[in-house]
């Protein structure tokens, strides 16, 4: 038996087991679906269902590897787009940690050049230096400080949703991606109609994307520097604090060699850093010797750059998007795509609580894989070898093609 379809029964297995635990989104009858089927590998969408059971039982038979559904509602779902009669859709939010900057990705992420077949570990280049291409294939492995990377950038945007844009949190839908991040679902009627203009206006607030932080008690001018309080609402609370987390964390160093401020500037945040961090706590006026207008304002984007949520906007403009449909299986990992309740966010362990296959263990052929964590075990790192291990840690491995089984 090869690989796929060895992935295919088991998935078939899954869903015969736990096809009613799938919740469809509200107002089925009115959004689209589409589907990646296991063995063709290819995605059929335009798809539609009238009832709970009709979707179930769709999804048990066709064993796909994954599942969508469209944010948008619809007249006709099942016409090609010019037809379908786009009558709204919800606020859909996406972080991946694939666009988060976190170190150990030099680690466990690696890139193939789709020309030559070079290949190498971290980011990829631009161009191959082997065979000069431009174009490469880039493989990304769970991780748990990814993960916890992206979960953290999952509860910023929660806080920007309720406490800034004023959403209501049980009517925010927080879903575990099954591989690598979060989405975010917003259903409220208020912005169903909204426009692609008017939803990239909240992701650029959210991203902190052309903010003047002149207009937020950043651009004062003479030696009294009054900057807004630890408590403002808003982008002005916000720099607020991340500014005051820059001073109390930066040493006069980095101060330099980081941030690029000039030495007499440095030198007076970290004599005076005590007095300026208190000063900020009672909100009263900021005094810092030599520490200029600029150097202010410069302080002050770094902070916005850091308090933002790093969303990927395209998905939160796209009034069209598919999203993956929660507790169905993803086809790179083998976990559950699960939603999350806003106050269990944090405690939330996605190489856990995602897990499907929970039972026995597999006999497979790693090619490469590096070290990864599945439950409370740790696997790996992996070259060339024949290992037999818990089923979902071999699952994982099979779907990501980087182990077969003996007999394939």
């Amino acid at each position: 038996m090869s690989a796929q379809d060895f992935v295919r029964e088991i998935f078939t297995k899954y869903y015969d087991a736990h096809c009613n635990e799938i919740m469809p989104p509200s107002s089925l009858e009115q959004r689209e679906f589409g589907f990646i089927l296991n063995k063709e590998k290819m995605m059929i969408r335009h798809k539609n269902f009238n009832s709970p059971h009709e979707l179930r039982r769709f999804i048990a038979t066709n064993t796909p590897s994954d599942v969508y559904y469209s944010s948008a509602y619809y007249e006709h779902p099942t016409e090609p787009m010019e037809r379908k009669n786009w009558l709204g859709a919800d606020l859909v939010f996406d972080i991946d940690s694939d666009h988060l900057d976190t170190p150990c990705k030099k680690e466990h992420d690696f890139w193939t050049c789709e020309t030559c077949g070079n290949s190498g570990r971290g980011e990829k280049p631009a161009i191959c230096s082997n065979c000069k291409g431009t174009k490469f294939k880039m493989e990304a492995w769970l991780c748990e400080n990814c993960l916890e990377a992206a979960k953290n950038e999952a509860e910023k945007l929660l806080d920007f949703l309720t406490s800034d844009l004023g959403f209501q949190p049980e009517k925010t839908m927080i879903c575990f991606s099954g591989q690598r991040g979060y989405h975010v679902h917003i259903e409220e009627s208020e912005i169903r109609l909204l426009n692609q203009d008017g939803r990239r206006e909240i992701a650029d607030y959210i991203t902190a994307t052309g903010i003047k932080v002149e207009s937020h008690g950043f651009g004062d001018t003479g030696a009294k520097r009054r900057g807004p309080s630890l408590d403002d609402l808003g982008w002005s609370g916000r720099i607020t604090r991340g500014v005051y987390d820059i001073l109390s964390l930066t040493s006069v160093e980095d101060f330099q060699n980081v941030f690029g401020l000039p030495k007499n500037t440095a030198k007076s945040l970290g004599t005076r850093r005590n007095t300026i961090l208190q000063a900020m706590e009672q909100a009263i006026q900021w005094r810092a010797g030599n520490v200029s207008q600029e150097a202010w304002k410069m302080l002050a984007s770094r902070a916005a750059r850091k308090q933002a949520s790093l969303i990927d906007t395209v998905v939160t403009t796209d009034i069209h998007r598919l999203i993956r449909l929660p507790q169905t299986l993803h086809g790179k990992t083998g976990l559950k795509s699960v939603q999350v309740p806003a106050e269990k966010l944090q405690s939330f362990d996605p190489l856990r609580d995602a897990v499907a296959f929970k039972e026995g263990t597999l006999q497979v052929f790693v090619n490469d894989a590096p070290s990864f964590r599945i439950e409370d075990e740790v696997f790996g790192p992996y070259y060339q070898e024949l290992v037999e291990i818990p089923m979902a840690a071999a699952v994982y491995l099979l779907c990501k093609k980087a182990a077969k089984l003996i007999d394939d």
